[in-house]
């Protein structure tokens, strides 16, 4: 395989096996195609290409003619939108498994954003009990967060990834190139997972991004691709200790359970994910701040940076009752609590339970006219 442009490689250690993330550029050099490089993560001759049709038009026709140089090779287009993260789709993945007459020996492909790759590693979780599958993450959100680890569904109409598995990727390719046909508000929402980073787990990246999210919002892949290598290094790091989210592996939702409200409420789709995570990390903030635990000028400073980001700041207008009642579908709900990831500080988050109601009705409470 042809080396890596950003760096020699990042290992994923999971239970069930480990795995590669591959941070590359495939126009850097002639041979360092999508195709070769999850080649030799295929098992068996069968591959099934998942995608959307707005990635299809774009990098659906090269990928599958040069794996069909070596395997058999079928594709299912979904329509592209987070609306359409339901069992409608999941079951016409299985229709063209079916229909492919496909077995055990086929690897699943995911190739698009994170839509695409949850429901692609449902489906192969759930396909014949299990099958493997490669990802393919096209957007700066999927590079940095939902193609590593595992995680792998479909929402439900009452809560956004309430159905799924852990079912772990053979391997991961992010390729830098295609963010340069990623819309600048997709490109955003990306960011607001990069920032989630910064924000629970390391000030001094937090200071760096400040520094360099202008060259990232234009484009730069040398920049990008340092900040995927990081962000997939704190989540493979995590994922080893803490594999199916029974401890250390929940902070990485911080500002998730305020935005998956915001998210349901809304309508799939209405705002994208890393637009609702990023008014829930204000959200989260603020909650820390009456806490104690944050000043007023640190949750300025998260402001400012999601700003710069062309993030929003400022959740739509949710009555409070509505959004507790979404929050209690919340997968980190234990025991009928609703627990929450806070910042004790600026790099370093908590999952607790141990606030006081009162002061989290004021941070959902919408701001009056």
């Amino acid at each position: 395989m042809a080396k890596p442009l950003f760096h020699d490689g990042l290992t994923v250690h999971t239970q069930s096996h480990d795995y590669p993330i591959v941070i590359t550029e495939k126009t850097a050099t002639e041979n360092n195609s999508m195709a070769k490089q999850v080649a030799p993560y295929i098992s068996g001759r069968q591959v099934l290409i998942v995608t959307n049709d707005t990635v299809a038009a774009l990098y659906l026709n090269a990928l599958t003619e040069e794996l069909a140089e070596q395997f058999t090779v079928k594709v299912c287009v979904l329509p592209d939108g987070e609306q359409y993260k339901n069992q409608t789709s999941i079951n016409q993945i299985y229709d063209a498994l079916m229909a492919a007459h496909f077995n055990r020996d086929v690897t699943l492909i995911a190739l698009g954003g994170g839509v695409v790759g949850d429901m692609t590693g449902f489906a192969a979780a759930s396909f014949m009990r299990g099958v493997s599958f490669i990802q393919i993450p096209t957007t700066l959100l999927s590079q940095v967060d939902s193609s590593v680890g595992g995680k792998t569904g479909i929402n439900h109409a009452q809560g956004k990834n309430m159905i799924g598995a852990f079912w772990q990727p053979q391997m991961v390719l992010a390729d830098m190139s295609t963010l340069k046909t990623l819309p600048a508000r997709e490109l955003s929402a990306g960011l607001a997972e990069v920032i989630k980073y910064a924000l629970i787990m390391d000030e001094a990246f937090l200071t760096w991004l400040e520094n360099n999210l202008p060259a990232m919002m234009a484009l730069d892949l040398a920049i990008l691709g340092d900040a995927v290598k990081r962000c997939c290094q704190y989540k493979a790091d995590i994922v080893a200790q803490d594999e199916r989210e029974s401890g250390v592996r929940a902070l990485l939702n911080f500002g998730h359970t305020f935005g998956h409200v915001i998210e349901t409420h809304q309508g799939y789709g209405n705002w994208l994910h890393g637009e609702a995570v990023a008014a829930g990390m204000v959200q989260a903030a603020e909650l820390s701040q009456k806490m104690g635990w944050l000043t007023a000028e640190e949750v300025a400073r998260v402001k400012r940076v999601l700003t710069l980001a062309n993030l929003p700041i400022t959740p739509p207008s949710i009555e409070v009752q509505t959004a507790l009642d979404l929050m209690g579908h919340d997968k980190k709900v234990k025991h009928g609590q609703i627990r929450l990831i806070l910042l004790k500080s600026l790099g370093k988050a908590v999952l607790t339970n141990d606030f006081d109601a009162k002061l989290l009705t004021d941070v959902l409470s919408p701001p009056r006219a």
